[in-house]
């Protein structure tokens, strides 16, 4: 049996915070406000695959009103959830990214982000896509208020 995942997330840009992207420091002059180290690719990576197990999003496993993931990595965040998937029967056989943000480029980045996310789900870096795309000036993202990510994952029976 196949499952399919859809994960969604957002953060606004905030003064004096890191740019972490894919479990990546990018050099950027913000980083993205949030209670954990606000990797939008990475959380919209997590909700794609608790979404294929049918488990909710990952608000319910990792809320932001405990203290416990206060400023946390979200890579390590994203081997539990893969943890999860496998001692569930599922094992994740592919996964599809983009971000939408306006600035910094993220190309010198991606094989990182690919590496690091396939390494955090004990996966092949080749069953993990990584892009990015500008909103041509459009929206939040093109405003340089925020970034966004969508994910795609597929699970399947062990």
């Amino acid at each position: 049996m196949y499952r399919i995942g859809l994960g969604y997330d957002v953060h606004a840009f905030a003064e004096g915070r890191k740019l972490i992207l894919g479990g990546v420091e990018i050099p950027y002059e913000k980083g993205l406000d949030g209670h954990s180290d606000a990797d939008v690719l990475v959380h919209a990576i997590m909700d794609a695959i608790v979404g294929a197990m049918r488990a909710g999003d990952i608000g319910k496993l990792f809320p932001d009103t405990d203290p416990a993931y206060k400023d946390a990595d979200s890579l390590k965040l994203l081997e539990h959830v893969g943890q999860l998937a496998r001692e569930q029967g599922y094992a994740i056989d592919d996964i599809d990214s983009v971000v939408m943000l306006q600035e910094p480029k993220m190309s010198p980045y991606r094989e990182q982000m690919r590496a690091n996310i396939a390494a955090a789900l004990s996966i092949d870096a080749e069953n993990v896509g990584v892009k990015a795309t500008t909103t041509e000036h459009l929206g939040y993202e093109g405003r340089g208020e925020g970034a966004s990510a969508q994910a795609v994952c597929l699970l399947s029976d062990v």
